[in-house]
């Protein structure tokens, strides 16, 4: 039993709604089966004290006077006038003395007269013994158990003198047969009412629990963390489980957000967390390493005719600059003094980049949508430009364009950067903007990260998008007072 509550609604609604249509029909049928019944029962009841009372009054005088032929046509006379009348007519009509013998018979060869009825057959000796147990005024159905007929017995009498009893016989042959076609009409009844109400109660059923059905699936994926609600639409009515639907979509997109500010405060602190590391050991570096460069300096000068030594020291100064270089990628520092960024400084970077773009057979198309400076230090948004635009040309494809937008909107500036070709790996995109991570095998990976140093110690926002062949980078930067 079970079993059928862990069922899913689509099948539990259904079937629960079958039962009580089940149960009520056959309940409803039943009940106008019984009631068919009891009125075939009533008329019989009411023909037979009707039809008893008139013949024993009439069949009074006859028996009194001894008048059998008269007594025969009394009793044959009903059976000839009721003749279209199955339900109530007699199939046989007897009146019997007061010791229980036939007096007169309406099938004399059947139930001779003068015979004791108790001789005929069992059913007439017990309704013999019903008589005398029961001498009665009424004309009741005597219904004998396992008895092939019905009786009724109307005693003949008058003022108070009893002459015997008019016996009415009615056959179950006839009386069943039209309770069978009531009970028949009534279960075609039933069965077209099932026929018609099971179909509409199953498509109400799967109407009524598809939503449901949807809204456990979309529990189960945001237990398996896919924070994803029903589609719009699902279950558009305004009542409680609409209500339900509109508070379970508000609540998924609420764990959304939190999920991706979590991932998103977790990101920032990691980042932060090896910004510092970074910047601890670039500073530790950097002392030594530029004592070791002034010492070159002093020794290249000193040394400076000598050709062997001036190529040691050549290869030195550049393996040290290089160190220098990725040292200070690791040192940002926000709070440069200088002058705001203006639209020229986005064409001087269009120029710093067009070697490396007609090296790499890659347009840059720039669009400037700034008419005079905005309150940002132009080195840093420089740099964020050169990182990005830098990145698209290596990963854009030959005889393709970058393009790079630049506009000033709602005391913002807006950066956004788009290249074709290969997407993005999805495992990279999480840690795009860390440290040593690169998609290029040339790159060491430390471009984004100088970026995102830069875009966060300004306050601002950095994103990616990359699928369908684009890759686009966002920057919004929060825009302060321009300097005077």
């Amino acid at each position: 039993m079970r079993s059928v509550f862990n069922l899913s609604f689509r099948y539990k609604i259904p079937l629960w709604g079958s039962l009580l249509i089940v149960t009520a029909t056959l309940a409803v049928s039943t009940a106008l089966i019984v009631q068919s019944y009891d009125d075939l029962r009533s008329d019989l009841v009411s023909s037979s004290a009707s039809l008893g009372r008139t013949l024993a009054k009439t069949l009074f005088s006859a028996m009194i006077q001894e008048e059998v032929w008269q007594a025969f046509a009394i009793i044959r006379a009903p059976l000839h006038e009721q003749a279209d009348d199955k339900l109530v007519q007699p199939e046989m009509i007897l009146a019997l003395d007061q010791h229980e013998r036939v007096f007169v018979s309406s099938d004399p060869k059947s139930v001779p007269m003068l015979t004791d009825i108790r001789k005929h057959d069992d059913e007439f000796a017990r309704l013999a013994e019903m008589i005398v147990a029961k001498p009665g005024p009424d004309a009741p159905i005597i219904d004998l158990s396992g008895a092939r007929r019905f009786y009724a017995a109307v005693p003949v009498a008058e003022e108070g003198a009893r002459l015997g009893t008019l016996v009415i016989v009615y056959s179950n042959e006839v009386f069943l047969p039209r309770f069978r076609a009531g009970a028949w009409r009534g279960a075609a009844i039933g069965l077209l009412v099932l026929a018609v109400l099971l179909p509409i109660n199953w498509y109400w059923g799967q109407r009524t629990a598809a939503p449901l059905v949807a809204l456990a699936r979309s529990a189960d994926d945001v237990a398996r963390g896919a924070l994803l609600a029903p589609p719009p639409g699902t279950y558009p009515y305004g009542d409680e489980l609409g209500r339900l639907f509109d508070a379970y979509g508000v609540m998924v997109k609420s764990l959304h957000e939190k999920t991706l500010l979590e991932e998103e405060m977790i990101r920032s602190e990691r980042l932060a967390a090896i910004g510092r590391l970074s910047a601890g050991i670039a500073h530790e570096i950097n002392n030594p390493l530029g004592g070791m460069l002034v010492a070159l300096a002093n020794f290249k000068r000193r040394y400076e005719g000598d050709e062997r030594a001036g190529k040691t020291v050549a290869i030195l100064e550049r393996g040290l600059a290089q160190i220098r270089d990725t040292v200070s990628a690791m040192l940002v520092d926000a709070k440069v003094k200088g002058r705001d960024f203006a639209p020229h400084d986005l064409e001087d970077v269009r120029l710093l980049l067009a070697g490396e773009a007609h090296k790499e057979s890659v347009g840059i198309d720039v669009e400037c949508g700034l008419s005079e400076p905005v309150a940002l230090p132009a080195t840093l948004v420089r740099q964020i430009l050169l990182n990005l635009l830098l990145n698209a040309i290596h990963a854009s494809p030959a005889a393709t364009g970058v393009h790079c937008s630049v506009q000033f909107a709602e005391r913002q500036l807006l950066i956004k950067t788009t290249n074709s070709g290969n997407a993005i790996a999805p495992g990279l995109m999480d840690r795009l903007f860390e440290p040593f991570v690169s998609g290029n095998e040339e790159g060491h990976g430390l471009g984004l990260w100088v970026t995102y140093q830069i875009v966060t110690q300004l306050g601002g926002q950095i994103t990616a998008d990359s699928q369908d062949g684009l890759t686009q980078f966002r920057v919004a930067l929060p825009v302060g007072e321009t300097n005077a």
